[in-house]
């Protein structure tokens, strides 16, 4: 595998999160079971549609906004991987993003 395919970098950046999301035509979505009508909350995931124009159906797309409400409360850290072509994604705690 070649070297840029390995390397994540991560960010808290709402904008650069956004950017990296929208360019590979992704949307903010949260796992449709684990979402609570009380507070913000739930797992968070980022949701491509697949070329044959089917999608995850577990999932339940949400504004930016609730989930960068979500993301911040959970004090949450993006990680990615920066090549043009990949989707790799995910989530980690920002007390662990480090490691």
């Amino acid at each position: 595998m070649p070297e840029s395919e390995r390397s994540a970098t991560t960010t808290r950046n709402h904008d650069e999160i956004r950017e990296w999301v929208e360019k590979r035509g992704g949307y903010p979505a949260m796992v449709a079971a684990t979402e609570r009508n009380d507070q913000p909350g739930g797992l968070l995931r980022i949701d491509f549609d697949d070329p044959d124009g089917s999608r995850d159906t577990g999932l339940h797309r949400i504004s930016w906004e609730e989930f960068f409400k979500v993301f911040d409360k959970n004090d949450l850290t993006f990680l990615r991987v920066d090549n043009d072509d990949s989707r790799f994604n995910k989530f980690v705690e920002a007390e662990n993003a480090s490691s």
